[in-house]
């Protein structure tokens, strides 16, 4: 018997029953509304997308109007999502919609995955979603239902392990009703098989689950193999003009924070008459831990005019640019 039926079956009765439908992006799901949705849904929970992406798309309602906007504007509706280059990907691949595709989003998945900021598994839940198009996903939610179903061990990162559950992803996705499946599939991981404790009582897959039959839940998919997180400290300077401007500056448009902007950044503590420190703030990335020492300065005159307009900025926080602002950069901003 295939393995289609004790995964597909179950998950489809419970998504009639229980599933998510009334989420914005499933709302009239075309193509470019649910791609907006995958990528603002990449590493970050549904909760926090739903306001993120009721503005974004007042905004920029469709792909032209995404193509068509200053990069800067689209980074100010994502401050506070983080993970930005997901943004500078999403507008770099709505202009080559506009340019080498006419506007429409492309039908098949090669070409889906030749757009910037999508992979095989994003690819495959757009043309679902939107399409109908039969193909499997594999992101997080699903690794850990596959992985705990069929009771696949080792880390899902693992190149040999990934490619089992690719296999088994395949397997499972039916021929009909391939739209609901993969919204199902994600609930089913996002609501139910969470990372802990999961609510197996009330799981459709309960019955044949490897991990539930075996007690094995807390150990299945094996957690990423731990490393010592680097930490780092770096230097912001909080310059700030009699009328309450504050200096900004442009980062690099690769790298971390790419594009965005910040306060001015140093490795090293910078001499400057009249600094007050203020309290540190930290804030970790994926892979480091960083602190941030602000340095509060009162801008003399002869430093309230900045010659490079490209690079640097006066920010007043009462009437603030449409800009893409880091998260430290906001937040330090509001304690000001």
């Amino acid at each position: 018997m295939s393995r289609v039926t004790p995964v597909a079956a179950p998950l489809l009765a419970w998504f009639d029953r229980a599933g998510r439908k009334h989420l914005p992006w499933q709302q009239d799901p075309t193509p470019y509304r649910v791609w907006v949705s995958e990528i603002m849904l990449q590493q970050t929970q549904v909760a926090t997308v739903i306001g993120y992406y009721e503005r974004f798309m007042q905004r920029f309602p469709d792909v032209h109007a995404l193509a068509a906007a200053p990069v800067d504007e689209v980074l100010h509706l994502w401050t506070g999502l983080g993970y930005y280059a997901r943004a500078r990907n999403l507008h770099r691949a709505a202009q080559l919609i506009v340019t080498e595709h006419g506007g429409e989003f492309p039908q098949t998945i090669e070409a889906v995955q030749a757009l910037p900021g999508i992979g095989r598994s994003t690819a495959g839940a757009i043309l679902a979603l939107s399409r109908g198009q039969r193909h499997p996903i594999l992101d997080g939610n699903v690794k850990r239902v596959l992985a705990r179903y069929f009771g696949i061990e080792g880390f899902p990162g693992e190149r040999a392990v990934e490619k089992k559950l690719w296999e088994l992803a395949e397997e499972c996705t039916p021929a009909e009703r391939v739209a609901h499946y993969t919204q199902a599939i994600m609930d089913l991981g996002a609501t139910l098989c969470v990372r802990s404790r999961p609510l197996c009582p009330v799981c459709p897959l309960a019955a044949h689950c490897v991990a539930r039959i075996e007690g094995r839940q807390s150990v299945l998919p094996a957690p990423r193999p731990k490393k010592i997180r680097p930490q780092r400290t770096a230097y912001v300077v909080l310059m700030v003009r009699d009328d309450g401007a504050v200096l900004l500056e442009r980062r690099p448009p690769a790298g971390i924070w790419g594009g965005l902007w910040t306060l001015p950044q140093f490795d090293e503590r910078q001499s400057i008459p009249g600094a007050v420190p203020l309290p540190p703030y930290f804030h970790s990335f994926t892979h480091f831990d960083l602190t941030l020492q602000p340095l509060l300065v009162r801008a003399a005159s002869m430093q309230s005019v900045v010659a490079d307009t490209d690079r640097y900025c006066w920010y007043d926080p009462r009437q603030p640019a449409k800009i893409g602002l880091t998260k430290p950069t906001v937040d330090l901003l509001r304690a000001l």
